[in-house]
């Protein structure tokens, strides 16, 4: 008698692959593998709050790492919910290009608690690695410059979190509307459960730390900031989450 298995959720992540990103007047992403970046939003973000001084766009070509970089703060992908809920439904993502957040104070001071990394980008970020770019992947540099002393403020490095969260929803609502039958790839994944077998439950440990590091969960968007609840602010408790959840980008790191 064949195993019983009980199909939980689905989740199917569609993807569609940019093979030229170049400046642009806007914002913008097709199915063709054409994106532009601009940075018409910069006064927009930075006025938002004032632990920010400044905010640098930079395109970094596939190759082009000899180069300095501040503290790399995060490396996040753009992905987006079309159809149901982080770790169901449908999901648009892109490949072939990351947005890099990093940060420094206008002191100097970069942003980080227990480890900075500051430098000659080929020498700190490791490519070809699970949630880092490839080799020929475009990376979009959202530098952030706080106000004196505010990296190291819980405040500080959150509203960085925040505002190139902002930058990537513009991406985000045009990828919403793509026809899934242009992607260039297509993956399911499903929850499933077989009734009489073992459970497996994988533990993983994340920062909440406090003063900076923090891990937020359950964002609106696929490692989004928005809807994001702290781990710090749920006291540091266990939370449940399901392999498609995970897969579908419900934690965000806050360094």
């Amino acid at each position: 008698m064949a195993d019983q298995v009980k199909d939980l959720r689905r989740l199917v992540i569609k993807a569609f692959h940019m093979t030229e990103v170049e400046w642009g007047e806007h914002n913008d992403i097709t199915t063709d593998g054409h994106m532009t970046v601009s940075k018409e939003m910069i006064d927009k973000l930075v006025a938002e709050d004032d632990c920010i001084e400044k905010i640098d766009i930079q395109i970094i070509k596939p190759g082009d790492h000899d180069r300095w970089t501040n503290t790399i703060m995060d490396i996040i992908p753009i992905s987006t919910k079309v159809l149901g809920k982080i770790g169901e439904g449908i999901t648009h993502t892109v490949t072939g290009v990351y947005v890099m957040l990093t940060g420094v104070d206008v002191n100097g001071k970069q942003c980080h608690e227990f480890g900075s990394s500051e430098g000659n980008l080929k020498e700190q970020l490791y490519l070809n690695r699970a949630g880092t770019p490839g080799d020929d992947d475009y990376i979009i540099s959202f530098d952030v410059t706080f106000a004196a002393g505010m990296g190291q403020e819980r405040h500080g490095p959150f509203t960085a979190h925040r505002i190139c969260d902002e930058f990537i929803q513009s991406y985000r609502e045009k990828l919403k509307k793509f026809r899934g039958d242009k992607c260039t790839e297509r993956h399911e994944y499903h929850d499933q459960v077989r009734p009489g077998k073992k459970k497996v439950v994988i533990i993983r440990q994340v920062a909440g730390q406090g003063a900076m590091y923090d891990t937020h969960l359950f964002p609106n968007e696929p490692s989004g900031v928005e809807g994001g609840r702290s781990i710090i602010e749920m006291g540091n408790m266990p939370v449940m989450i399901t392999p498609n959840e995970y897969r579908d980008g419900i934690i965000r790191s806050m360094q």
